[in-house]
């Protein structure tokens, strides 16, 4: 389901099929493609594993950026090719350069997302929250002309993401979450990098069982 803006701009969703490895490991996923925009230009968040697909979505519109809210290799695989493909640029936390470094070794991101910075897109404004945890540059983009943040792999349907490998950190997720996600409207849709999407209202209650869990 897309939602619109007064100005226009609208949510688009793809799924994406691939595997995410990690710490010697190597898992089947299926990620969460995000695109906000319009008939004219449009913005990828993640460009993940299928840069044809990617592209189909976007069509003949002026892509204006491909942003990574983190950077496992599910998450960018797919984005120097989409860039090469479009011209547009990629933008990561530059916190996360060493993992992208383990993805794209001969490659490195065209720019940089900081902490209050804001990108736009068909009139529509997405400031970046740096949100480490599940990874040091790990960001989240809150679009509230949209009623939405999309949260990567930082927050879900049910919990924080995970951290028990390298370049994550439990705590760190839990502060992310608490002062950068949860202090959000509660009808604030999240849109997540994996799964269903859920609402800040909805999680918001469940921070100290997480806590208490240590997910």
């Amino acid at each position: 389901m897309a939602a619109a803006a007064s100005t226009g701009a609208r949510i688009e969703h793809l799924v994406t099929s691939g595997t995410f490895s990690l710490d010697g490991g190597t898992w089947d996923v299926d990620n969460n493609v995000w695109l906000v925009g319009d008939d004219s230009e449009v913005l990828v968040i993640d460009a993940a594993h299928d840069a044809d697909a990617i592209a189909a979505a976007v069509g003949d519109r002026r892509l204006v950026a491909i942003v990574c809210t983190h950077a496992h290799d599910d998450h960018i695989d797919a984005a120097p090719a989409l860039a090469a493909r479009t011209g547009a640029p990629v933008l990561l936390h530059p916190a996360d350069t060493e993992l992208w470094k383990r993805t794209h070794p001969d490659r490195a991101p065209d720019g940089e997302l900081a902490d209050g910075q804001r990108l736009t897109v068909a009139g529509v404004e997405l400031t970046v929250l740096h949100t480490p945890g599940h990874c040091h540059g790990a960001v989240s983009l809150y679009a509230p002309a949209l009623g939405t943040v999309f949260t990567g792999d930082t927050l879900f349907q049910g919990g924080p993401g995970a951290t028990g490998r390298t370049f994550s950190d439990f705590p760190t997720i839990v502060a992310s979450i608490r002062d950068r996600l949860l202090t959000l409207p509660p009808e604030t849709e999240v849109r997540t990098g994996h799964g269903d999407s859920t609402s800040i209202g909805a999680e918001a209650p469940n921070l100290d069982a997480w806590i208490q869990r240590g997910h």
